[in-house]
Formats: C-alpha cells, structure tokens, sequence
C-alpha cells in the first residue's frame, strides 16, 4: 500500500525525470550525466553514461554501437581500407596493418617486396637484377656469374656492402701483385701497378702494395707511390707456388710463406708466360694448385686470375691461347665450392698496339690498359 508521502516522492522523481530528458541527456559533457543507465530509449540507446560520456560521442557504448559504423572489421573487412576496430574505434582511424596490409605500406619486408627496394639480392642481377636488396647481400656488384663490364672484367661474387668484403672499412686495403716481369714491369718502370693506384687514388680509394721486391716511380698521381710487389721476372707458376706455401729455395724467402707474411686483402695474378717456353705441358693444373694455396693460407681473401696477354714471338703465343682456353674451367671449380675467386680477360681485347718491340712485354699503353681491367674488377670490393 502507498503512503501518501511515497506517492509525493514518486511524483517528483516523475518531475526531474521530465526536465533531464528534456535537457538532453545527462549535459553537455559531464561522466554520468542526469540520464541513469539504459537512457530514455533503453538498454543500448543514447548509452550509459549519456551521449557525450567517456570516450567521447562515437565512445563504448555511446551511439554508435561497438564495431564502428558497419559493425566489426570496419567498413571493408579486417586487413582492408578500415580494419577490425571500425572507423573510429579501438585502434585509432587505421588500426592494425597499416593503411593496406600487415607488414607495411605494401607486402611483407618492405616497400615493395621481401628484401628491399628491388627485392632479394644486390644493385645488378647479373647485371641488373641479383641477390640482395638496393645493395644488400652480395654488395654493390652483386653475384658474378657471367657479369662482366665493358673491359671485359668480371664483376665477381659479393661486394663492396655485401656479405662478402675482403678490405677492411676503414684502414688501407691491401694489393699483392703478383706474377712475373710483367708484373714487376720491365719496359714501364711500375707496370701496370702506376696507373691502377692513380686510377684508385682518383676515386679516393684507400690502398697500398705489399711483397719483398720493389720498384716504380716515387710519386703517381701526385702521391707516394707504394712499390711493394712480388713480380718475379722468369720465374713459373710453380716458382711463385712455392714462395705460397713456404718451400722456395729463394735465399729471400727460404722457410716463409707470403700469404702469411704480406696478409694482403685482394691478390692479383697474372702467371704462365714464362711457362710457355719452359715447362708448358700441365699449366692449368699447376695454376689450379696455386690457386688452391693461396686459397688455404688465406682464406678471406679476394684472389684475381687473369689469362696471360698476347706473346708475338714464335711459337710460345699459340701454347699461351691453349692455357688461356684452359683458365676458365679451372676457375669455375673453385668458384663452384663457394671460393672468392675472379677471373678477368687480359687476352682477347689487348691493344695490337700494346707490345713492346720483344713481342712478350706490353709498353705503357699495354700496361695502362691492363690496368684498366684489374681496377674495372676490384674497385667495386675497394673503400
């Protein structure tokens, strides 16, 4: 039974009723408002805590329901345009994903595919696309499997920014030449060593020649031109093997190994001209020994086998192309075990020119040009 004094209660609480809803719900801002859970149109109406409660007028609860405008996963679908949340739901206006997809502003691992900019491998894939990413893996040359730049070079395995780089990144790269008088230079004080440092001086690159033996100009390029080299003039490839693994009769190098005493960080060499009048029969197999010593002693290092340039004079020239025909296999064996090992062409494109009178050593011109093609091989490993 209600009192009288229960129905006055009831009456103004009717009263109060009225003016809030007339008010708007609740205020304009304040947590609660004058509207009590459910609203005037229910459970799932205007919302607890009134219209413009915590989390503002597209909040929980509020009017618009969870799950955003077209309900959960937005206006598209999880992942799309508008993903799970809604357009303006947990998650902030572009939730989980990135404006696209997982992973990015695109796919998966970059902007345009896994791996970088071009995708896996390296600024030239045998040229022009390889393993790497805008440089990555492989560094800036990339894989050298049939890669070869306008000198005839070989651009070679690894690079410069790669996994594989055989000069330090700071400090002094170091150069072994090393071969026979040609190396050492005989008719061009220097050989083709002068115009390799100018050319990388040029470039500002940092490095320096290392071997016992030594000559060349004082300055290249306006720079101290170091002439450190292992040019042994008349010697075999057997001769310069044995000064790798320490079994040279040589006063100068008896008991020694060079690859551990120089510690070069790229070698280069050019052998068998003088095998062709003396001991010809077995060249490739015994440059594929040395190589394979060379390779033992110093396992980190960039190793650069040339063919041997042309030899005008008698017969030797026609056992110097057979030996040259020969090179390539036997560098591809060691490439083929995952050896950092190039081989570049000294022979085919040699100026006609770039003999001297003697038909075996080049004149400056020759020496200059295989200078070129060295620096066209290396510069990319140089720093």
């Amino acid at each position: 039974m209600v009192t009288s004094h229960q129905l006055k209660l009831t009456i103004a609480a009717l009263v109060l009723l009225g003016s809030a809803c007339s008010s708007d719900g609740g205020g304009t801002t304040a947590t609660g408002g004058s509207v009590v859970t459910g609203g005037s149109t229910g459970s799932g109406g205007i919302a607890t805590g009134g219209r413009e409660t915590t989390g503002g007028v597209m909040s929980t609860g509020g009017r618009i329901v969870t799950g955003g405008i077209s309900a959960t996963g937005g206006t598209l679908s999880a992942g799309g345009t508008i993903n799970t949340g809604g357009a303006l739901s947990t998650g902030g206006t572009i939730t989980t994903g990135g404006t696209l997809s997982t992973g990015g502003a695109l796919s998966t691992g970059g902007a345009i595919g896994t791996g970088g900019i071009l995708a896996t491998g390296g600024r030239d894939a045998g040229p022009p696309l390889v393993t790497g990413g805008t440089v990555g893996s492989g560094g800036a040359v990339g894989p050298d499997a049939g890669n070869k730049d306008l000198a005839g070079a070989e651009a070679g395995t690894g690079g410069a920014t790669g996994a594989f780089d055989p000069c330090p990144a700071t400090g002094v790269c170091k150069i072994l030449p090393l071969g026979d008088s040609i190396t050492w230079g005989v008719n061009y004080d220097g050989g083709y060593r002068v115009k390799l440092f100018t050319s990388a001086t040029t470039d500002k690159k940092n490095i320096t020649y290392v071997g016992k033996l030594s000559n060349g100009p004082a300055t290249a390029g306006g720079t101290t031109f170091p002439k450190n080299n292992e040019g042994h003039s008349g010697w075999t490839i057997q001769q310069i093997d044995d000064l790798v693994t320490g079994t040279s009769t040589d006063a100068n190098y008896k008991g020694k190994k060079m690859m551990v005493d120089l510690a070069p960080h790229i070698v280069l060499v050019h052998l068998g001209t003088n095998d062709t009048s003396r001991s010809p029969t077995g060249m490739p197999d015994r440059l594929g020994t040395l190589i394979d010593h060379i390779l033992e002693s110093g396992p980190d290092v960039l190793l650069v086998v040339t063919t041997i340039i042309p030899i005008k004079q008698g017969s030797y020239g026609t056992i110097g192309e057979t030996f040259n025909n020969a090179i390539p296999a036997v560098i591809q064996k060691r490439k083929d075990a995952g050896k950092h090992i190039l081989l570049v062409d000294m022979f085919k494109s040699f100026p006609s020119a770039g003999l001297s009178a003697d038909g075996v050593h080049p004149n400056q011109q020759g020496y200059d040009w295989m200078a070129g093609v060295w620096y066209e091989a290396i510069k990319g490993y140089l720093h």
